[in-house]
């Protein structure tokens, strides 16, 4: 029993310093991955930078094409409402005549 006592805090020191020796292994390691994680994302972010011009200039046709169709449906409504309009004026004229 007196052996026991002797060894077991030998053998938990032991056992510690792997664990130790393991756990600071795995940060290096950790530390390796997000740097080459920031690296990648920094490339990545360059990468769609470079784009914004492309993405405004396609931005600005859209809304140009975007006024120009709303310009033309309004003008299409508007005669579509005066031609309905007018057939009603009519109506209630001959309504009114009889």
């Amino acid at each position: 029993m007196d052996s026991l006592l002797e060894y077991f805090p030998v053998v938990l020191y032991v056992l510690g310093i792997i664990l130790l020796v393991i756990l600071i292994i795995l940060g290096i390691k950790l530390i390796k991955t997000v740097n080459q994680t920031n690296a990648i994302l920094e490339d990545a972010y360059n990468k769609t930078k470079s784009l914004n011009g492309l993405f405004h200039a396609i931005d600005a046709i859209t809304d140009s094409l975007s006024s120009i169709s709303d310009s033309i449906v309004g003008n299409l409504t508007a005669i579509i409402g005066k031609v309905f309009h007018r057939k009603t004026r009519k109506m209630k004229e001959n309504e009114e005549d009889e």
